[in-house]
Order: structure tokens, then sequence, then C-alpha cells
């Protein structure tokens, strides 16, 4: 019997299905804390417009406000249309990869450990970071971008999904402040160059702590969900899945939450590179100098700032996430 399984799950059609299912629940996912996300960023990334607000929650609700009073829904949604883009095959990667490493390392219950569901939680985030992380960072700077801003507040547009990846493919072009000649090159010099030669790059800005992120953020929210979903839903006898859509909801949620308390400065490290761009065009913003960077501004706290809307976003997120998924397995026959 469970060779039979191993083979159905490795077919063509199981897998489509699986990344199917993947897919739909993070784009519901996503759209559901959409708002959150774009105030999450703004704060991550230290906007000056949205540093006031920061720290609180009260200040997330103003933050909100102040964007809707400026642009509309549009704006609360502003970068959306990238997160969609990103999220479909993020998350399609993310599950179908958990669904196969977990028939391969897991193939019956008796050898379902803590160890081998973190280990699959874990690959299937890097794989699947690997493979959409320029429509992340596209997706970021959408979000970054604030009328305040802009050169010309009076005729701010918002950043179109083009718009933001030509002026990430052409950043650093012309250095604002050119290095002073001198028998040594510089190393803005040697990264500038290195851009110019390989432009494919910059669409990778904050890539290294990314990946090192997302082991313990993915690891911890598939334990996390397999361990619990082991001991408080029990298989059932008769082989027939009944929808336990609360419980779904639930232990996602706890998920979420472990997982976000345990990754979250490598995510506030990967919003300030991934901004760097803007702050710094013409050079690579090494992880350890950004990590300088918040310690020296806002000590340890600084790695935690927008923690709490990073719990109002991602508890709910992950809830979604995960039972939508379930669903989608049921009814997919998964």
């Amino acid at each position: 019997m469970p060779s039979h399984a191993s083979q159905d799950r490795q077919s063509l059609h199981y897998i489509v299905r699986s990344g199917l299912a993947g897919g739909i629940a993070g784009c519901v996912a996503k759209t559901v804390v959409a708002p959150l996300d774009r105030v999450k960023i703004l704060f991550q990334a230290s906007n000056p417009d949205f540093q006031k607000y920061a720290g609180s929650w009260s200040g997330t609700f103003r933050a909100v406000a102040q964007i809707y009073g400026e642009n509309g829904i549009r704006g609360l949604l502003q970068g959306h249309s990238a997160t969609l883009l990103r999220i479909f095959p993020y998350a399609a990667i993310k599950f179908m990869a958990y669904d196969q490493l977990e028939g391969l390392l897991m193939p019956t219950r008796e050898s379902q450990t803590n160890l081998r569901r973190f280990t699959a939680g874990a690959l299937s985030g890097m794989t699947s970071v690997f493979f959409t992380y320029p429509l992340e960072l596209i997706r970021v700077r959408m979000a970054f971008s604030t009328r305040n801003a802009s050169h010309s507040p009076d005729a701010y547009h918002r950043p179109s999904f083009l718009s933001a990846m030509k002026h990430i493919y052409h950043e650093g072009t012309h250095p604002l402040n050119p290095p002073a000649s001198s028998s040594t090159p510089s190393a803005g010099t040697n990264q500038t160059s290195i851009f110019t030669r390989f432009p494919i790059l910059k669409f990778y800005r904050g890539f290294i702590v990314t990946i090192t992120g997302i082991i313990p953020y993915a690891g911890t929210s598939f334990l996390a969900w397999g361990f619990l979903r082991s001991r408080l839903l029990p298989p059932s006898t008769s082989g027939f899945k009944h929808p336990t859509p609360i419980a779904d909801l639930c232990i996602g949620a706890v998920s979420g939450a472990l997982a976000q308390t345990v990754s979250y400065p490598f995510e506030v490290v990967r919003r300030r590179m991934q901004v760097g761009g803007i702050t710094r065009p013409d050079r690579w913003l090494r992880w350890d100098e950004t990590v300088r960077a918040i310690w020296s501004t806002r000590g340890w706290r600084g790695f935690y700032v927008g923690l709490s809307i990073g719990y109002l976003k991602v508890v709910p997120m992950t809830a979604v996430s995960y039972a939508v998924w379930q669903w989608e397995r049921r009814i997919l026959g998964l």
C-alpha cells in the first residue's frame, strides 16, 4: 500500500493538483492580509513617512488610515499584483515540494518525527524561495514607494509591476556619489561593475539572508503543523477524511505565530537589504553591515520592529493558508 501511494504521489497528475491546491491557498491567504502586509513592509524598511507609527498596535491602524486617506483602497493594495504573481508559484512550489518530501522522508505514520517534519518544511521553503525571489523583490519595492518619498509628490504615480522591474534593472547605472579617483578601486566601484555586468543580481538583493531566514520559518511552521495535527487529529479508522476547518485554522494560526517569532529578525534584515537599491543604488549591501546598522540605530529592538503587525498579518494568513490548502486537498482527492 505505501508503495502505491508513493507512486501516485510522484505522478504528474498528483503533482499538478498538489501545486494548484497550494497556489490557490497562498493567493487567498495573501489577499486577506494585503493591507497589513503593505504597512509591515513600510515599518520594516524604515520608510520615513511611517516611522512615527511603528512600534504600536494603534500606529498600525493609523498607518492604514493614512494610506487609505491618500490613495484609497488601491493604496492599501499597492504591490498586491506583484504579490499574487509571486505567491501563486511560491505557495504552489512550497506545498508541492512538501508533499513530495513528506512522502519521501515520512512514508508511514511511524516514520514521522519532528526533525523530519522540520527538514521537509525547510527544504520546501528554500526551493520555493529560490525560484520566486525576484518577484518578491519587485513586490517589496512597489509596496515601499510612498507619495512623500517621491521626488515630485504632486506628480506621484503608484509604481506598476513593469515600472518597478525596470527601475531595479537600471538602478545604480549612474551612481549618485561617484567614488573619488584612486589607484586602488573601491568596494563601491567593484560592486557597481558587478551590477553592470550581471544586472540580474539586482533582483537578488537580500537573497542570502532570505534563504537563511526561510529555514527556521518554513521548518518551524511545518513542524508545528504536523506535530499538532498528529496529536489533535488522529487518523480516521474508516479512511474517510472528515473536514476539519476550525481545527485547521487554529493549528495553522499557532504554526504561523511560532514560525514568525523564530524567524522575524531575519525578515527585518531582508527587508532592509531589499530596499537597499533605493538607499544605496551603487552598491550591494552586505547582510553583516545591515545587521550593524539596525543594531546601532535601535539596538535589539530594531530586529523586532513591526513584530506586532507581523503577528496580526502572519497568524491569520497562515491559518487561512493551511485551512484552504486542506480544503483544496480534499476537493482534489489528494
